[in-house]
């Protein structure tokens, strides 16, 4: 364990916690797609998407996005101001990393009763090592530091943003599958994660689901699953009849359905539909409308051109009464095994 002039303290020993993400934001966190590789259908239609994204939340929070180098940021600015998007709310920073998924190799920002701002640099090694040529985005987090010159704590074991949820009260949800898998943290047990999560994020009850869903490349983040929408409720990803998805989202539903916060209340469990069987060259995709973005504002939602769009939209516009809920369609960056949650890591608004 080391951390940043803090004498080996802890986040928790020093009053930091992880906010939950509807808490306020001083900025949302992306990097611009690039590849062809990751995204089948096209890079050219997923950067469609991004432009919508920035659209949605750019005038609430502003945009701090990452470019590869001074010719893509041209680019990126062009096509921006085409948009009509106000530049000034747009904050480039330029490294030549790889890939766009930022919630699990960006680092997760904490905050203090003082509303002091630090963050937490966690090792990436991109989801069991399944991708080599991801790996150098690991050091995204050492450059957000440098940049902003940040506390920052590192605890030395391998966590990606995505496997995690919280209520900011001091719950945490999250999956065997994920952080008990021997290709994260072997020598590590299921105590000696939970003290990590008490440790680094300031949470003290963990709720443990099980499985993710198919085509899911994480091995089961929860972000795919059931997400806070408030401290006591719970939206949790849920497939009726035979689908293959079914018997695994059924089983996290029940043990959401026993599960008390940290205070030992019951939660309120709402039922999310699945957007059903979305495929790319005859592969399914982990798609899942729990994979939202919470704005100060807006709440991004993932479509699929899916029957069941509309009714996910409904049941989440119902949970977040004071922020609009709107629709990304999500058909092509779903190619790349992820959506609006994946991309984004939220910048808690802090005191300057």
């Amino acid at each position: 364990m080391t951390t940043d002039c803090f004498l080996n303290k802890t986040p928790h020993e020093l009053g930091y916690c992880m906010p939950p993400e509807w808490s306020k934001h001083e900025a949302i966190w992306l990097a611009w797609p690039h590849d062809p590789t990751t995204f089948t259908s096209g890079v050219e239609k997923v950067e469609e998407t991004y432009i919508q994204i920035i659209k949605l939340i750019h005038k609430d929070e502003y945009v701090n996005l990452f470019v590869k180098d001074q010719e893509m940021k041209k680019k990126i600015t062009e096509m921006l101001e085409k948009n009509n998007v106000d530049l000034k709310r747009i904050r480039f920073f330029e490294f030549d990393y790889a890939d766009v998924w930022f919630r699990d190799y960006g680092p997760i920002f904490v905050m203090n009763k003082e509303q002091k701002l630090a963050m937490v640099h966690w090792i990436f090694n991109s989801w069991g090592e399944k991708y080599e040529e991801l790996l150098k985005d690991a050091q995204i987090p050492q450059v957000i530091k440098q940049a902003m010159s940040l506390s920052c704590f590192e605890p030395g074991i391998i966590l990606e943003g995505g496997s995690i949820d919280v209520n900011g009260k001091g719950t945490l949800l999250t999956t065997e599958q994920c952080l008990l898998n021997k290709n994260r943290n072997a020598q590590l047990g299921k105590e000696k994660i939970e003290k990590y999560l008490q440790d680094y994020l300031g949470v003290t009850h963990i709720i443990w689901l099980r499985c993710g869903i198919v085509g899911d490349d994480t091995d089961g983040h929860v972000d795919d699953l059931a997400r806070f929408v408030n401290p006591s409720t719970v939206v949790c990803a849920y497939e009726e009849g035979n689908d293959e998805n079914a018997e695994a989202l059924r089983k996290n539903y029940e043990i959401l359905c026993q599960s008390t916060d940290q205070d030992g209340k019951k939660l309120t469990i709402v039922k999310l539909p699945m957007p059903g069987n979305v495929e790319c060259n005859k592969k399914r995709l982990p798609a899942s409308y729990t994979n939202f973005y919470i704005g100060n504002k807006t709440v991004m939602v993932p479509t699929f051109q899916s029957e069941k769009d509309k009714e996910a939209l409904s049941i989440l516009q119902k949970l977040f009464p004071k922020r609009k809920v709107v629709g990304v369609d999500c058909v092509d960056l779903i190619c790349g095994f992820g959506a609006v949650h994946c991309i984004s890591q939220q910048q808690p608004k802090c005191k300057s």
